[in-house]
Parts: C-alpha cells; structure tokens; sequence
C-alpha cells in the first residue's frame, strides 16, 4: 500500500516540479542585460508584451487590466488542451468508479498484507486489474497537453514580468514591480479552491485519499512562487486561477457527466468480472517451515499409534 501511495506521490510531485522548470525554461533569458530573448519569447511572448502595453497605453486601461486582459485571451486559447486534459483525467476517474466493486477486493487484500510478499502480490494483482480494464497508474494525465500549454504559459509569465513600463506602474494601489502579499493571499486561495472543486465525483476511496494529499501541493508552489516575484507576475497567477477554477466548473458540471454515462453504458454492454482469486490470500509460509510442520504431525499420529498397541 506505501509503495503504492510513494510511486504515485513521487510521480505527480516530479509532475509538478517539471512543470515549473519548464515554465521557466522555455523562454531564455540574457545573461547581459536579463532581458527574454529565444524562439518562444520572440514568436509568443514579444507579441504577448506588445498586446499589454496597447492595452495599457493606446487603450488607456493600464498595465494591470493589460496583463488580465492578455492573460485570459492566452488562456481562452489553450482552454480547449486544459478540457482534453482534464477530461483524460476524469474519464480515468469515472472508470475507477464504476469498477469500484472490481478493484476493491484487490485494495483490500492489500490493506490486509502483512508480509512484504503478500504486499507485492496484491500490488501486481492490483496493477493487473487496473491495466486489464484500461486504468492508468498516473491518474490518466498525459504529459503532451501540458507541455504544448508550457510555451504560452511561460511566455505570458515572462511578459507579464519584462514589458516595457510594467515595472514603474500601479493597479489598485499596488505596485505591479514589487511583491504583493495582497495578491499571493488571493493566488494561493484560488488554486486551493481549484484543488478541492478537483474533488467533485470521485468516488473511488483511495484515489479520493490521493487526491487530498496533493490538495496543497498547487497553493503552496504558487505561493512560494509568488513571494520572490513581483505584483505583476503573481496578477497573472490571481488571473489563471480564475481560469482554473472556470475551467473545473466545466469538467464538474458538463464533462463529467457525460462521461459518467458513456463508463455506465460501456459498461452495461460488457461488464466487468471480478477476478476469482482477487480476496484470496496466498499461503507464503516458507516451504522449510511447512515441511517441519508436516513432520512433527507425522511424528505426533506415529507416537499416538505406539501407545495404542
């Protein structure tokens, strides 16, 4: 069971930690004058710096409103790959619901285990169902649509940060060229919102369990995130955890469902069996102990029958 949670722990926690390293790897920076410079910032992030200064000069709006405005016009347009990846996830999650009375037998003869052999045996029969019935280990979150959203999101984290002018302004009364704590509170409570919306409809017990472990691993980043980076930057994050969260609502509320019925008709037309020996408890008494038990046994019905005669 520990093994289990670890791999999966260590999977999602590396997930992440990418994530942020690719954030801030796919835009180069000068090491002259620490300017961004590179394909990404040069095809994605200089238009990106241009639409917030027209939005904040031309336009007259500021360079607050110009960074929410660019930010959720980058985030309606890679929306869609946000959806697909969220809908990998809840399709895996949905099957692990509806094969809950499948998998549940192999959980608990693994909660159950109390030798290191019979918890590698239920850890590979477990492994066994979920593959046979096409559940992935990771949750069904595939790393492709993360990494074709990464170039947008660290293009408009750079953007955000280096346009000209964005460093001497103000939004609200807060200075976008200094840290806000202001803005990381409300960063950090929009993301762990998200995490716990991210909860609706799973019902299966230990990817529910799984889930509330990692319910602060998001906040807790941004916010760690935010404290060393300027007003600007973490106006950003505030902006995409709006998104986030809207992006959730559609999962929860009109992905889900429809995804629930599609899992209950599949599954209506072929059901799935539980495996006869999935409670079933291996004997892995060493052989060496069980052929002393057989002989003092032995012994025991020879020295009953001496007395009888």
């Amino acid at each position: 069971m520990k093994t289990l949670k670890s791999i999966k722990r260590f999977a999602l926690s590396a997930m992440g930690v990418a994530m942020l390293l690719v954030l801030t790897g796919c835009v180069s920076v000068d090491k002259t004058t620490g300017e961004p410079t590179g394909f990404i910032w040069n095809t994605i992030g200089a238009p990106m710096a241009e639409a917030i200064k027209y939005f904040a000069n031309d336009m007259g709006l500021g360079f607050g409103m110009g960074i929410i405005i660019v930010t959720i016009i980058v985030r309606l347009i890679i929306l869609p790959l946000g959806i697909y990846q969220s809908w990998k996830a809840t399709l895996h999650s949905e099957k692990m619901n509806a094969l809950k009375h499948v998998l549940e037998p192999h959980q608990t003869r693994l909660k159950e285990a109390t030798t290191q052999e019979e918890k590698l045996e239920a850890q590979q029969a477990l492994f066994a169902a979920q593959k046979e019935h096409g559940i992935s280990m990771l949750g069904g979150v595939g790393c492709f649509p993360i990494l074709l959203q990464m170039p947008f999101f660290s293009a408009i984290f750079f953007a955000a940060q280096h346009t000209e002018g964005v460093a001497g302004s103000n939004f609200l009364g807060i200075d976008l060229g200094s840290p806000s704590m202001l803005l990381v509170a409300f960063a950090g409570i929009l993301y762990y919102i998200q995490s716990l919306l991210s909860l609706h409809g799973v019902e299966d017990e230990m990817q529910r369990e799984q889930l509330k472990k990692m319910i602060y691993m998001s906040p807790l980043m941004i916010v760690i995130f935010s404290l060393f980076s300027p007003a600007s930057v973490t106006l950003y994050w505030v902006v995409g955890g709006f998104m986030m969260i809207l992006q959730q609502f559609i999962v929860n509320y009109v992905v889900r469902p429809k995804l629930r019925q599609k899992v209950r008709e599949e599954y209506e037309k072929n059901p799935p069996k539980v495996s006869p020996s999935a409670g079933a408890r291996k004997d892995v008494t060493p052989k060496q102990t069980q052929a002393i038990t057989t002989n003092k046994k032995k012994k025991n019905r020879n020295s009953g029958k001496q007395r009888s005669r």
